[in-house]
């Protein structure tokens, strides 16, 4: 199941520092820069080229540019749907801004947790705590085939 793979994936990402723009396990990766990674590891490519941005990108404009790109690559799930290993999530930090953080379920039931990049923690595992949950803007799941 590709889910399951995708949360393998990106718990190996686990311990690699928080670089802005960055996708390279173990060297550097920003949260785009792991769900870029944990897509070549299923793949062995990345489905487009992804242009320079930064740290506020999209705000300003209020694009929700993430969640296009999200739209093109993978298949977005309902909100009803029950959580499952490997899905990516893509939050919105503040209440009203575009959604622009991502995360994979690495588990779900009682104890769901997640894999991200965060600014000053690098990638790590976090629990999907009741605020996390809430900023859950919408959720995909990796295609079966690559695309």
């Amino acid at each position: 199941m590709i889910g399951l793979r995708a949360a393998e994936a990106a718990r190996q990402w686990i311990g690699t520092p928080y670089v802005h723009q960055a996708a390279t396990k173990g060297a550097g990766a920003d949260c785009l820069g792991l769900l870029r990674g944990v897509w070549r590891d299923l793949y062995g490519g990345e489905p487009e080229p992804v242009p320079p941005y930064s740290p506020d990108w999209s705000e300003v404009a209020r694009d929700e540019r993430l969640w296009r790109a999200a739209a093109r690559h993978l298949r977005e799930v309902p909100g009803q749907a029950p959580l499952q290993p490997g899905d990516v999530l893509l939050f919105r930090m503040r209440a009203g801004a575009v959604a622009k953080h991502l995360g994979i379920l690495a588990e779900a039931g009682l104890t769901p947790s997640f894999v991200h990049a965060y600014s000053g923690h690098g990638v790590v595992e976090s629990p999907l705590s009741t605020p996390w949950k809430r900023r859950v803007a919408a959720r995909f799941r990796f295609p079966e085939g690559a695309t």
